[in-house]
């Protein structure tokens, strides 16, 4: 069985949500590491350096098994962790989430606060688009430049349908597209490009890696 691992999401994405006149602005960014998230932090709280607080959470590795949180001066355990148990829940990684609150007056209450934070990072991240992330052989096809449209339309639609995603192109002598296939799949690749070039092309294939894949 093929190991799964942790989605992310493709770019970044914002909401707002007002619970007793408090504002809470939300931010979900994705991240390559943990230097990435701090510099996104900055940078939120640079912006909103009047908001009373801005929590954050994230969550990186491969893996998903580097955390961190932190309530901002909100009361112990109801802003950061609570973020995080959403991040965790939906089973993502390498992003980094803030939500900055400015107050409204009306104090929410501990079980206000949870909720008003965990509320606000499910909603933004119901609007991103999520990649899916699978260990994926790569493959290569090389062909003359006048056939590469029509192979390139041909892996378009075979990589649709077998869960695959396409690469680069690269173009000198020939060109060569790039395609990530699932492991077992391989056969059907090959038996396609073959019919698709009336046995003048082959796929070659090459290193194994975790590829983001588009939901």
């Amino acid at each position: 069985m093929a190991r799964s691992y942790p989605a992310t999401i493709a770019a970044p994405v914002s909401g707002e949500l007002e619970i007793k006149r408090s504002r809470f602005l939300t931010h979900v960014h994705p991240v390559s590491s943990v230097a990435d998230a701090d510099a996104v932090i900055a940078d939120v709280r640079k912006r909103y350096w009047d908001a009373r607080h801005n929590c954050v959470a994230m969550v990186t590795g491969l893996l998903g098994d580097q955390t961190r949180s932190s309530d901002d001066g909100e009361p112990s355990g109801t802003a950061g962790v609570p973020m995080l148990e959403v991040l965790r829940r939906r089973d993502l990684t390498d992003l980094v989430v803030i939500v900055t609150r400015y107050f409204g007056g009306v104090k929410l209450g501990a079980g206000g606060l949870i909720r008003a934070y965990s509320t606000a990072v499910s909603e933004t991240l119901d609007a991103a688009r999520l990649l899916h992330r699978e260990a994926l052989v790569r493959a290569t096809v090389t062909v003359p430049h006048a056939e590469a449209g029509r192979v390139d339309h041909a892996l378009r639609a075979w990589s649709g349908a077998h869960g695959a995603t396409l690469g680069e192109t690269t173009y000198a002598a020939a060109a060569t597209l790039e395609v990530w296939v699932p492991d077992e799949t391989r056969g059907d690749l090959q038996a396609t490009v073959e019919a698709v070039t009336s046995g003048a092309a082959s796929p070659e294939f090459g290193e194994t890696r975790v590829v983001d894949v588009p939901v």
